[in-house]
């Protein structure tokens, strides 16, 4: 990274460019932040908070236009980057609650008059790395909890999405939080990797994919003194055993594996159908596919599916798609690109049961892979066949079949009858594997923004020793 680098933002639907800037300093930022913590952390927790309702207020009052932001600069769908816009708002209650239950002040009377308490302390400054595909409300998730303990905050966003970065940092100013308290840092990825090693950075709290979050943990193996925690994505599996309900079935797949345009961590990577309910099933998610409608963010009727993120992103799904077909995969419906120039794409859907090895990697955008298996003891060796383990999710069976899924495989995240997206703010998320290190976020997210302290206490010394005293 050169300091002062142009960065340049395109809006994935047009190829427009929608933002420009420069690369910041990571030294100075984390200076500033030092400065910043120092007075945050001796705020009382009551105004912290009332600080962050205020945030609440300025996103409400800019929600319109912090929507059609986040739309043009990601992509995704007008009525979608609204529901963006309603999560970031929804965290900050949500996590209050959590704050005060997982990491409130609770203490007890001992002997003597003294007593027995447990508070937790803010590590200090906190890096959080944003990804691209929920711009605002993945690393809200980290920063309002961060916020709340007292922690100052370097959001360095993807450079893919510096603009929603920059709405949302000036979202938190509006609210009365203090400019260096949280900070937006542009940058590429030597601007990560500088923010991640830089010994005055007390936490990295990191979503984005695996490759990158193992260089993270291994950067940082020998600095057990930093907290880390990390969100990497998944290769995810829905499970489908026999229902009567054909049409709800499919939409729980079609919504599993093509919402955002199939750009979300916990998007169905691999749809597992046993042999019975194969020929029921895959033509209808097939027809529901074909009947997608793909297009620009703000196009009438609303789509419901942008363009992945950029042309990129678009070569590598149809890279990909082809690798695949060469192998012996079956196309149901094509991975097609309307416009070469542009990263729009139809919903691709590709039968790999014969494939004698199939690629456990997270193929990030609208292409689902078809396993065909003979009953559920082989669906969920086939589920559990990845070194991911952020989501999975069963359509059909009976109470009996569920427990015996969700006791099996590896997951973070089990549903059913139920899309593997869509997970609730109010509680944990995150995924083991490759997936994650231990540290789910959304409600748990207080874990790692305070450590506890337990502390013995009493107004005045008083001890004695009453053995081992020579006379």
């Amino acid at each position: 990274m050169i300091l002062g680098e142009e960065l340049v933002s395109v809006e994935p639907a047009t190829g427009n460019i929608m933002w420009r800037g420069v690369a910041g300093d990571v030294d100075v930022t984390v200076d500033r932040a030092r400065q910043g913590f120092r007075r945050w952390a001796m705020e009382p927790l009551a105004r912290r908070m009332e600080l962050l309702r205020r945030f609440v207020n300025v996103v409400r009052k800019h929600d319109g236009a912090f929507a059609e932001l986040i739309a043009r600069e990601t992509g995704k769908p007008l009525w979608e980057a609204r529901t963006e816009v309603a999560a970031v708002m929804g965290k900050v209650e949500i996590s209050i609650t959590a704050y005060a239950e997982r990491t409130g002040f609770t203490r007890r009377d001992v002997d003597l008059g003294g007593s027995m308490s447990l508070r937790h302390k803010p590590h200090g400054v906190m890096a959080v790395l944003g990804p691209y595909n929920f711009p605002a409300h993945l690393p809200n998730g980290h920063i309002v909890p961060a916020l709340i303990a007292g922690n100052s905050i370097i959001l360095k966003p993807s450079e893919k999405t510096p603009a929603v970065a920059d709405f949302l940092v000036r979202c938190f100013h509006e609210a009365g939080i203090a400019d260096d308290v949280v900070q937006c840092l542009h940058g590429g990825p030597d601007a990560g990797k500088a923010l991640v090693a830089h010994e005055d950075v007390n936490g990295v709290l990191f979503t984005g994919s695996a490759r990158a979050g193992i260089a993270i943990n291994r950067k940082l193996a020998s600095n057990p003194a930093k907290i880390v925690a990390l969100e990497m994505g998944g290769n995810n599996p829905i499970v489908a055993l026999p229902t009567p309900l054909i049409a709800d079935a499919a939409a729980t797949v079609i919504q599993s594996a093509f919402m955002t345009s199939g750009q979300r961590c916990t998007a169905a990577r691999r749809l597992i159908v046993v042999d019975r309910f194969y020929d029921d099933l895959v033509p209808a998610v097939k027809a529901l596919a074909d009947r997608l409608i793909v297009d620009e963010p703000f196009a009438n009727p609303q789509p419901f599916m942008g363009p992945v993120i950029d042309n990129a992103a678009a070569d590598q799904l149809g890279d990909a798609f082809l690798e695949l077909m060469s192998r012996g995969g079956r196309p149901l419906s094509h991975l097609r690109r309307p416009d070469p120039n542009l990263p729009l794409l139809e919903p691709g859907i590709i039968d790999v049961t014969t494939l004698e090895e199939r690629p456990d990697v997270e193929l990030f955008g609208p292409l689902l892979q078809v396993v065909r298996v003979a009953d559920l003891d082989e669906a969920i060796a086939e589920a559990n066949a990845t070194r991911y383990g952020l989501s999975a999710s069963l359509i059909g069976g009976s109470p009996e079949d569920y427990e015996r899924f969700w006791l099996e495989v590896n997951a973070g995240i089990i549903n059913w009858n139920k899309p593997t997206n869509g997970a609730s703010s109010a509680a944990p998320f995150g995924g083991i594997g490759l997936s994650g290190n231990h540290r789910p976020a959304a409600f748990y997210a207080a874990d790692y923004c305070a450590y506890p302290v337990a502390s013995n206490t009493q107004e005045q010394p008083r001890a004695a020793i009453a053995m081992g005293l020579r006379d």
